[in-house]
């Protein structure tokens, strides 16, 4: 199990890495980063929310399509959800898409 601060070491990663993703995305939508939460809105008034949960290790994703929690896999350099395996970045991507229209892609 990793420590804290490697799992916040890896969060700020995560949350830098999406972030610059986010300033490069043609469509028009806002984000915000405060306390451990990134809260991404988009221009059809939903938003999707990255949240850190140290106690778990986990990070959660709450977006229109329900609620989400990915632990670290460290073979895969990525983060992988909890219920289905399915990896974070595709999945951030696959959201996007269908919840606001956003051509996203990761850095």
């Amino acid at each position: 199990m990793m420590t804290e601060s490697e799992f916040n070491d890896l969060i700020d990663q995560t949350f830098a890495t999406l972030e610059y993703a986010l300033d490069e995305v043609a469509e028009d939508l806002d984000y915000e980063a405060s306390g451990g939460v990134l809260t991404v809105t988009f221009e059809n008034g939903t938003s999707m929310v990255f949240s850190r949960q140290p106690p778990t290790r986990q990070l959660w994703l709450a977006a229109r399509s329900g609620g989400f929690h990915f632990a670290y896999d460290e073979a895969a350099g990525d983060w992988r959800n909890t219920r289905d395996d399915t990896l974070f970045q595709p999945f951030v991507v696959a959201q996007m898409r269908e919840q606001a229209g956003v051509d996203f892609a990761w850095s």
